[in-house]
């Protein structure tokens, strides 16, 4: 069929299939955001430019490697993106999958902040132990299947509360993911560097270990010491005084929107200091 044939109408249907077809890749995206599915999606792409390398080098039994796995490749995303799946299809269900997402405004994190801040102080004046993950660019997703779902508000009440010796969620990390306190007694990857001092808890251990592997911002107030500490990409920034681990923390989390009609933001990965 020549492009003549087109009608008005059959170019306007197309590209609302095509603007269709492409948000419900972003929306798939999103849902498995934060997941380790995302690093089996690079691994797939990896096949795929390999599988074609060697086509075209004709590397034949590299190829046919490539090519078997290819050809097993959707029985084995089934298996291995279950998890993702099954969620996406809880959010389908729910009516959430196409659903808007929206982020809050500078005022909504500069609350978020105070609220860190407040709780932080707190703790550390009463020797409190606390450890607090705040997600940035990398998911923290698997890290919330681990502890209890809460999905609430963040307020300086509720962080306080959550970290009260002798309490059933007390032990393990808070995690903050799109300004909700998402999990509480959540278990963090512990770092094995051997550089940090013997001094250093597990509560600091843990703090290094995630901001090895993901971008978050980790807060941790030690209960022998009562000091405020950050952890972010694989450095520790150890006691804080109240006011310097405020404006650190925003520093590192409030974007101020430049542009009025700009409705949405994302955390920012500050790359040095």
């Amino acid at each position: 069929m020549s492009l003549s044939n087109f009608t008005f109408f059959d170019v306007f249907i197309n590209i609302i299939d095509i603007l269709v077809v492409w948000f419900v890749i972003y929306k798939l995206l999103m849902v498995i955001k934060g997941t380790k599915a995302v690093q089996l999606l690079k691994g797939i792409f990896v096949i795929v430019i390999v599988r074609n390398l060697s086509s075209f080098l004709g590397l034949n039994t590299l190829g046919w490697l490539m090519e078997q796995a290819m050809t097993w490749g959707f029985l084995a995303i089934i298996i291995i993106f279950q998890p993702e799946l099954r969620r996406a299809l809880e959010h389908l269900g729910r009516g959430k999958l196409f659903s808007r997402s929206s982020y809050q405004e500078e005022e909504d994190q500069e609350k978020i902040v105070e609220a860190i801040a407040t709780a932080a102080a707190y703790m550390a004046k009463r020797r409190i132990g606390a450890l607090i993950s705040i997600e940035r660019e990398t998911g923290l997703s698997d890290y919330i299947e681990t502890g209890i779902a809460l999905q609430s508000k963040v307020s300086s009440e509720l962080l306080i509360n959550l970290f009260i010796p002798n309490t059933p969620l007390h032990d393990g990390a808070v995690i903050i993911q799109k300004n909700l306190v998402a999990a509480a007694a959540c278990y963090l990857p512990l770092s094995e560097s051997p550089f940090i001092s013997k001094e250093l808890g597990t509560r600091h251990r843990a703090a290094l270990g995630v901001s090895e592997v993901t971008d978050c911002i980790t807060v941790v107030v030690s209960e022998e010491t009562g000091n405020i500490s950050v952890a972010k990409n694989g450095e520790l920034y150890r006691d804080l005084n109240p006011e310097a681990f405020k404006d650190m923390l925003a520093k590192e989390l409030i974007i101020v929107n430049k542009a009025p009609s700009t409705a949405r933001w994302n955390w920012r990965v500050k790359k040095n200091g």
